[in-house]
């Protein structure tokens, strides 16, 4: 065993050790041992390892048992977490709605919406035994690492957001999931409610559920499918116990004019929820390509508004018809520009701007371009993504050898401020290209193109 020791030492062997008639525990049974013990003649391979005193055992494994319950409670505690209280609120209000119907009627709703959620929850469970099946390394969340899962998600929350925000209604929206298509639909409404209510619980990794997940990551795949049912009757348990026990839901309050106002305010935390997700997306595409994940939820959010402003209930069928069209060319619009790309590789590398290095540079005899900037600064942005990305202006600063600095004005710098000031300027972009043999640097226009800077970087004038 000592190929198991600790490498660079064959001191020490760490593993689970599992047996599978189970541990004596402090009188509970674990199915493994978490061991961390000291190996002495550890010379061999295969060699049997014996614990030198002072061995310790640092923790149990929990039984299978103890996994299923722990899920359980971490379905249940995920009711509580922001990601999916705004879905709890839609479907209590559903559950007021019903509070009328006779029995059988409710508890199918509960059904149907328990339904979706273990569906859902044997659905991941499926695509993340395929995909470990294959030698991926996979969590939970994984889906909220592909940049494109987490802009549909924005683009799908901040929908329903503003229906919630009445800015727009229609029977299978984006609350339809919660209210419209339930009434409409029945029990398939209540179904994909379940369905939602998965997908954005997803975020949530609430605190006795990550055992239970890291153990179904883990198991075959039928204690892994097992595990993950417990996860979603957690998650379903309030509703379906509401569903069985009637009374229970005429203990909420009548329905009235609260209700609308109730609506209103479960939009915040899906309008916070989306800003989570551009956060995420923040870490994970260039800023460019984030700035035009913004501009295309803006995008998404003014075709909402079209579609409310004119396909209004009642109106007439050709306003209707605009509404319609009008909205879709627009959500397509704003998916196709805030859609997440792949990085752009730049063969440009960029240093931080200061004027010593701008003397330095001068005294080595290269030519120097700089690049006064800023994140707040649109202009500056275009220019990096009409000119930077040019495969012809990076050939030539490649093939000229010039430096490139820049000053990232972002934030509050005396310095830039100042070499800004020198220049006769207080407002970026503010470009500067330093040639061999000329005392002063040429000043090039604040709307930069290709062409603009390669006259520049050989030798031509402005």
């Amino acid at each position: 065993m000592s190929e198991y020791a600790e490498p660079g030492t064959g001191k020490r062997l760490r593993g689970v050790l599992r047996s599978s008639a189970g541990w004596d525990v402090n009188h509970a049974t674990a199915q493994g041992l978490l061991v961390d013990v000291p190996v002495e003649n550890a010379s061999a391979a295969g060699a049997v390892a014996v614990a030198a005193p002072g061995g310790t055992v640092v923790t149990a494994v929990p039984t299978f048992g103890a996994q299923l319950a722990l899920g359980f409670v971490g379905g249940l505690i995920l009711n509580l977490m922001p990601c999916v209280f705004p879905v709890l609120g839609i479907k209590i209000l559903g559950f007021v709605n019903q509070a009328g119907s006779n029995r059988r009627k409710v508890v199918m709703h509960g059904l149907a919406f328990t339904a979706g959620v273990v569906t859902s929850f044997w659905a991941l469970a499926a695509l993340l035994a395929v995909l470990r099946s294959g030698g991926g390394q996979l969590g939970w969340g994984f889906q909220l690492q592909s940049p494109v899962f987490v802009f549909s998600m924005a683009v799908l929350l901040l929908v329903f957001a503003l229906s919630l925000s009445g800015v727009f209604e229609f029977g299978l929206s984006a609350t339809g999931m919660g209210t419209g298509l339930q009434t409409r639909g029945g029990v398939t409404g209540s179904f994909f409610t379940g369905l939602l209510a998965t997908i954005v619980a997803t975020p949530c990794a609430a605190p006795f559920l990550a055992p239970a997940l890291g153990a179904a990551l883990t198991l075959p795949p039928l204690p892994s499918f097992l595990l993950f049912t417990a996860i979603a009757l957690g998650l379903a348990a309030p509703y379906l116990l509401l569903s069985i026990f009637p009374d229970a839901v005429k203990l909420l309050p009548r329905p009235g004019a609260w209700m609308e106002t109730f609506k209103q305010v479960m939009a915040f935390p899906l309008y916070a929820t989306v800003g989570g997700l551009v956060w995420v997306l923040a870490g994970q595409v260039q800023d460019q390509a984030l700035l035009l994940v913004i501009f295309g939820l803006t995008v998404v959010a003014l075709a909402v508004w079209f579609y409310g402003r004119y396909a209004t209930p009642g109106a007439p069928s050709r306003r209707i018809r605009t509404g319609i069209i009008g909205g879709l060319l627009l959500l397509v619009a704003g998916i196709a520009l805030g859609w997440p790309r792949p990085a752009v590789p730049t063969d440009i590398v960029w240093e931080p701007w200061s004027t010593e290095r701008v003397a330095e540079l001068r005294k080595e005899g290269r030519p120097i371009y700089v690049d006064f900037t800023a994140r707040w600064c649109f202009t500056c942005q275009t220019n990096k993504k009409l000119v930077f990305s040019s495969d012809e202006v990076k050939r030539v600063f490649r093939d000229k050898n010039i430096a490139t600095l820049r000053a990232d004005w972002t934030n509050q710098d005396p310095r830039i401020t100042e070499e800004l000031a020198r220049w006769g300027r207080a407002m970026v972009p503010f470009n500067l290209v330093y040639l061999p043999g000329h005392d002063t640097p040429q000043i090039l226009p604040e709307l930069l193109t290709s062409d603009i800077v390669l006259k520049a970087v050989r030798g031509g004038k402005q």
